[in-house]
Formats: structure tokens, C-alpha cells, sequence
């Protein structure tokens, strides 16, 4: 397979994960909400249980193919500015939803079935943003 599938794959995990975090720390610290902070960690976790097979056959690949030298890591002007914790949260399922996203395609090359799987979560992820905006809208009115 070559190495920028790999590459991808392994931008893609981490985009995501860092993503939910920063959404999870966002709900459990200002809304306490412990419903929705409970969601976003199970999220987290069923993603990486998702992935835990094809990171454990391809662990090499996926680790030698890291390059921090990426030629697009450098931040546009409006990812360096947020208004409020909502836009700061919006951005980050952004970011969860687009990797999801990424990842979805990526992974019809080794598994349709687990391909499937983070079509699922992707579509979770917009579940949880649903309510969690909601919310933080309301806290943010309030």
C-alpha cells in the first residue's frame, strides 16, 4: 500500500481525536453536562476501538509514514481566531467531521465493512454537535 494512504490514515486518526477532546473538554468544564461529555469520550474511545485492528496489523507503516513537515500545517487566519466556546467547538467537530470524513473513504482500501463503521460515527458526531450547541448556545445567552 503506499505510504501516503498510510499517511493519511494517520493524520486522520489523530485530526479526530484531538478534535473530540477539545469539544469533550469544552462541555464537561463550562456546561458540566455530563450526559454530553460522557457521549463525546465514548466517541473517542469507539473510534479508536474501530481503528485498534488495522492500527495493530499496519503500526509500522502508520508510524514511519509520520512527517511533521507537512506542507499544509500551517494555520490559515481564521483557524487562529475564535469568538466564543461555541465557535471553538464548532470548529472542532468541523475538524472531527472532515477526518471522519476522510477516513470513511480512505479505509474502503482495507475494510468496507470498517469503512462503514466511521460513516456511523461521523453521523454520531453530528448528533452530539446538535445537542451540544444547543446547549452551549443557551449557557452562552443565559
Amino acid at each position: 500500500m503506499d505510504k501516503g494512504v498510510y499517511r493519511i490514515i494517520d493524520a486522520n486518526l489523530n485530526r479526530v481525536m484531538e478534535g473530540i477532546r477539545v469539544c469533550e473538554d469544552i462541555v464537561r468544564f463550562s456546561s458540566n453536562n455530563e450526559n454530553l461529555t460522557l457521549k463525546l469520550k465514548n466517541l473517542r474511545h469507539e473510534i479508536f476501538g474501530a481503528i485498534k485492528n488495522l492500527r495493530k496489523e499496519h503500526l509500522e507503516e502508520l508510524v514511519s509514514s509520520r512527517d511533521i513537515n507537512d506542507i499544509g500545517r500551517r494555520s490559515t487566519p481564521s483557524e487562529k481566531s475564535r469568538e466564543n466556546l461555541v465557535d471553538l467547538f464548532l470548529a472542532n467537530t468541523q475538524r472531527g467531521k472532515e477526518s471522519l470524513r476522510v477516513l470513511e473513504e480512505v479505509l474502503k482500501l482495507f475494510d468496507v465493512k470498517l469503512s462503514q463503521k466511521f460513516k456511523k460515527l461521523r453521523f454520531k458526531l453530528y448528533e452530539i454537535e446538535k445537542k451540544a450547541v444547543k446547549e452551549l448556545e443557551d449557557i452562552r445567552n443565559s
